[in-house]
């Protein structure tokens, strides 16, 4: 028999905020984290907007000189990570390491390094080039380091499937656990490629907003004017516990995890299926775990990245899966106010579901003002919705086609 998974940690970074509660007042409050980009000199590219973590340190998280031998996604990685375990209660002092795992995905990794290192290796000559260049860029050093600075030593990956990474890194956290492998695996994901190749590689796929006068109306999941999503950075992590072991610490029980569904679209590198056919896919693979009907979902965290593709084809799909209960159903992009952190973004929405779903309020989508004949659901538009909530869904997308769906609740035959 399957074990059971709950949530009993949160941390975030975001460009709106990087505490939890903060974080949620924001959000509820619909304010935006996007703004012209200060970091590097944008000006001269087709979009200059995106969603910075501003002020960022690792103080009173990581020593100064072992911070600077991390790159900024792993830096996000671990201080979220961090957050998550003192949210969570944990004492990994009295915990076998061997039974504690660490599953997180990114898309891209460490891109500033990269980036920084080229730049020397061409105006310097290779003699230059950092030692610290493989382990700051390679995409599991999120993983590592965080197994690191907890000592764990059971399950630990790095998780790469573009958009879907983090999403992909809690189905596998929640199947190692459901299976025997770990008690606790921290979970989620981290990226920071808001930098000039990561812009300008978007802004060559003609995928980015140009929304440049107007950075916080720019990001507008399902409504008629969107032009794009708007590249952000941050990092989503959070503790899957089983669920004896939670209760016999006597942690408070955030959530139960209680489906996952994965599928690939199997049809074009960049654009979703334009029937959302493989998101529709896992959204019922992921009922079907979680043993639930469609009248059952509450509230969707909605992938809802801006772009004219995308969004069609995500609400092609939740009417494909949930027929004439799509419309009983609040929908909402947070996207609309973090802006698309790729590969961290499945651990981001993940945590607003879990607050969503403790807090019986649906966050907004914010920036909604013309309805799409097209998409033409209940995106919960520009201010929260108070409802009861039992049940929520996550969704992820990535390029490459492919499709992750995640399952939460209120704990089952219990209260949380």
């Amino acid at each position: 028999m399957k074990r059971r998974v709950v949530v009993t940690g949160l941390g975030v970074v975001s460009p709106l905020s990087c505490k939890l509660e903060d974080l949620w007042t924001r959000i509820c409050n619909g304010e935006s984290g996007i703004r012209t980009v200060e970091s590097f000199d944008f000006s001269n590219f087709r979009s200059q907007i995106g969603g910075e973590v501003r002020d960022w340190s690792c103080d009173g998280y990581l020593p100064t000189k072992e911070a600077k031998r991390l790159d900024r996604f792993a830096q996000f990685a671990v201080v979220a990570a961090k957050d998550a375990v003192d949210h969570s209660g944990l004492d990994f002092s009295k915990e076998d390491p061997y039974r504690c795992g660490v599953i997180i995905g990114s898309g891209v990794g460490g891109l500033r390094e990269i980036e920084v290192q080229h730049q020397r290796l061409l105006q310097k000559g290779p003699d230059k080039v950092s030692a610290f260049t493989i382990p700051k860029m390679m995409l599991n050093a999120a993983s590592g380091h965080v197994s690191i600075l907890f000592g764990l030593r059971g399950p630990n990956a790095g998780v790469a499937t573009a958009c879907a990474s983090a999403s992909n890194a809690m189905a596998d956290a929640f199947k190692a656990i459901q299976h025997d492998e770990a008690e606790i695996v921290i979970t989620g994901g981290s990226e920071a490629a808001v930098t000039p190749i990561g812009m300008s590689a978007f802004c060559a796929l003609r995928a980015l907003s140009e929304r440049n006068d107007d950075p916080p109306r720019a990001s507008r999941p399902f409504d008629r004017d969107r032009d794009g999503f708007v590249l952000s950075e941050g990092a989503g992590i959070l503790v899957f516990e089983e669920l004896e072991h939670a209760k016999a610490r006597g942690a408070v029980i955030l959530a139960e995890i209680l489906g996952c569904g994965v599928s690939a679209d199997g049809g074009h590198i960049t654009q979703p299926d334009p029937h959302g056919v493989g998101a529709a896919k896992a959204m019922s693979l992921a009922l079907q775990d979680a043993r639930l009907g469609t009248d059952q979902i509450q509230y969707i965290n909605a992938h809802g990245t801006s772009t004219p593709l995308g969004d069609r084809a995500e609400t092609q799909a939740i009417k494909s899966v949930f027929g004439d209960d799509a419309k009983n159903i609040s929908i909402s992009s947070t996207k609309s106010q973090l802006g698309h952190t790729l590969g961290a973004s499945g651990g981001l929405e993940m945590a607003l579901s879990v607050l969503a779903l403790r807090r019986n309020l649906c966050p907004p989508t914010i920036n909604y003002e013309t309805p799409d004949p097209e998409c033409d659901l209940d995106y919960t538009p520009n201010t929260p919705r108070e409802r009861e909530i039992n049940v929520v869904m996550s969704n992820s997308f990535g390029f490459g086609g492919h499709n992750v769906s995640l399952v939460a609740g209120t704990l089952r035959n219990g209260t949380v």
